[in-house]
């Protein structure tokens, strides 16, 4: 791919321009970086941040592009697909990050012969951790797939997966940013009802989930194990413990998974 065009660069297209321009710097034959938003003021800061380049029009935009991300919202769709089939050719490839906008849906606009990737990133893209889960239709290559699956990298961690699991991507990884920062909330209120300043609370709060993540991520022990180990003998952690699995802690969180998901399948009109 040569050119790779941004439509709509806010907070999740933005952070994926922002996140490969770092990183494909440096390398050997990097795609061109173009970009396209309706407030030329906010864009040409992002372009100058990412050494992109400005586009001049949507239909500049696609027309110089060999792979094209959409990063607009589910309702800019219906406005926008007219005009970006108007200039889409067979040999291009269409990324899309909008929930509810299947790939079935694209492939109305620009034909079952289009190649199409649907992506599901979610907002710590931004700080470049984020999980990406990527679904592609038939007609994407591995050979054109794998570039690609580079770029999603470049912002977190990226998987494969099919369509079908894309409800419960977005309730697992999506969505589940927010639950977590309710639950760093909720440790922030606690750490500073017991004298810790606002932003102690914050670090050590923040930092704990961090590691506790991390720990998931590098080790081999399951979550289940890793609680097992932190909770000694009537101790302090399985006092806490055990007031989270007395209050529901698992079933709420389990809750509002099924919501999210049935409410992304309400979305897709499922």
């Amino acid at each position: 791919m040569k050119t790779i065009g941004f439509l709509g660069v806010g907070n999740m297209g933005g952070a994926i321009l922002r996140g490969y321009a770092e990183k494909s710097a440096g390398m050997e034959d990097a795609p061109a970086l173009l970009a396209y938003r309706r407030d030329k003021e906010k864009l040409a800061e992002i372009c100058t941040a990412a050494g992109a380049d400005m586009a001049d029009s949507v239909g500049d935009l696609v027309q110089r592009s060999d792979v094209l991300v959409l990063g607009i919202k589910p309702y800019q769709f219906e406005d926008l697909m007219p005009e970006i089939t108007a200039a889409f050719t067979q040999d291009m490839i269409l990324v899309s990050m909008a929930a509810g906008i299947t790939i079935r849906y694209l492939e109305g606009y620009l034909g079952e012969q289009a190649k199409i990737v649907r992506i599901m990133p979610n907002t710590p893209a931004s700080v470049q951790e984020a999980m990406t889960c990527v679904c592609r239709n038939a007609n994407v290559t591995d050979e054109e797939f794998a570039p690609l699956m580079e770029m999603f990298q470049a912002i977190g961690r990226a998987e494969e997966v099919s369509e079908d699991l894309i409800h419960c991507v977005i309730g697992v990884s999506g969505s589940s940013p927010a639950y977590t920062y309710m639950y760093i909330e909720a440790l922030m209120h606690a750490a500073m009802r017991h004298g810790m300043s606002e932003q102690q609370a914050r670090v050590f709060a923040a930092q704990a989930v961090l590691g506790a993540a991390k720990m998931v991520l590098e080790g081999t022990e399951s979550p289940e194990q890793l609680r097992i180990n932190v909770c000694s003998p009537n101790g302090t952690t399985l006092k806490a413990v055990d007031v989270l699995m007395e209050k529901g802690f698992r079933g709420i969180v389990e809750e509002a998974f099924d919501a999210a998901v049935a409410r992304s399948k309400e979305m897709s009109g499922e």
